[in-house]
């Protein structure tokens, strides 16, 4: 019999509740025992646990959030919180710990795996900026959700010829923006990769208008070193019109979960379980392809995102 901890830490994201169920689930047909720390780390220090199981876990595959909760440890982030969450685990007899979040959630996990915990690292962030994997879960559900408001706003912003700046999430990456706005249809893309360039965005919406096009949709990302009032003000200086400005915000994180987040979310999972058994040693659970990866939790923190360049040349040849 083996005991593995589960926790989500950081920002929620749709299909995290997918993935839990997936390693409780596998873990049980093991013959393993699936413990919760509820609150991410601070969870893990405060021993705030819930037993997870077959029945704990049914019905939650469609749901976002998670059921055990998540923050942003402040304690965690001291020697003497580590040694806490260290003595937690060894308290509970847990074997394997399962971190399911994002890059500082990452982090965290890389300081509990130098104390000897073996440890699998699972990304759950809406933003995709982990850049050793394709997507992290999450983020397909978030671009689908930017996509629904950003049709709902198109046809206000036609019907009255409006600019209209829709400002999306994705911290200091830009790939919730670039696909919401292929994909939606966008006259203009900003990202945070990307030197910010207001002169051709001003020759973006002045070509429209040249065309007869009144309404422009631009999608900002959240990390572009420009305020939106900013950009309005310049935009109506150009222009001689002031534009809307839309902030989708933590709507983006909500919502049941895409049936491609419940899928990578499932996969991941289960071969957390798989190494798990294998005895690996810390992971950290991507994708490449179609093909699942696990490389050393030590590396992955380290390897940058990269804006695709290719889909940003595509998007303005279609706008």
């Amino acid at each position: 019999m083996r005991r593995i901890g589960v926790l989500t830490s950081g920002g929620d994201a749709p299909g995290m509740n997918a993935a839990i169920r997936a390693v409780t689930r596998t873990a049980i047909r093991k013959g393993m025992e699936v413990i919760g720390f509820v609150g991410g780390y601070d969870g893990l220090i405060d021993r705030d646990t819930m037993v997870l199981d077959i029945r704990t876990v049914g019905g939650i595959l469609q749901h976002g959030g998670t059921i055990l909760k998540t923050a942003r440890s402040e304690r965690f982030k001291t020697a003497e919180g580590v040694e806490q969450a260290v003595q937690t685990l060894d308290f509970f007899g847990v074997d394997a710990l399962v971190v399911i979040g994002g890059d500082g959630s990452f982090r965290g996990a890389k300081e509990l795996s130098r104390r000897g915990i073996m440890v699998i690292g699972i990304p759950g962030t809406i933003d995709n900026d982990m850049g050793y994997t394709d997507y992290t879960i999450g983020f397909d559900t978030a671009v689908n959700t930017v996509i629904d408001a950003i049709g709902k706003i198109k046809d206000t912003a036609i019907a009255h010829n409006k600019i209209t700046i829709i400002e999306v999430m994705g911290r200091h990456c830009g790939d919730i923006a670039l696909y919401s706005g292929l994909t939606g249809g966008a006259e203009y893309i900003m990202l945070p990769e990307m030197e910010m360039d207001l002169e051709g965005l001003y020759e973006k919406i002045n070509a429209g208008i040249e065309r007869h096009k009144h309404h422009c949709l631009i999608i900002k990302a959240e990390g572009v070193p420009i305020s939106n009032a900013e950009l309005a003000a310049y935009i109506e200086e150009k222009t001689g019109q002031t534009p809307r400005e839309v902030v989708l915000g933590f709507l983006q994180r909500g919502g049941s979960p895409s049936a491609r987040d419940r899928l990578l979310a499932s996969k991941m999972g289960s071969y957390a379980v798989e190494l798990i058994e294998q005895e690996t040693g810390s992971r950290a659970i991507g994708i490449s392809g179609r093909e699942l990866t696990a490389m050393d939790l030590d590396e992955v923190t380290d390897i940058k995102r990269e804006a695709d360049l290719e889909l940003l040349h595509l998007m303005y040849s279609l706008s």
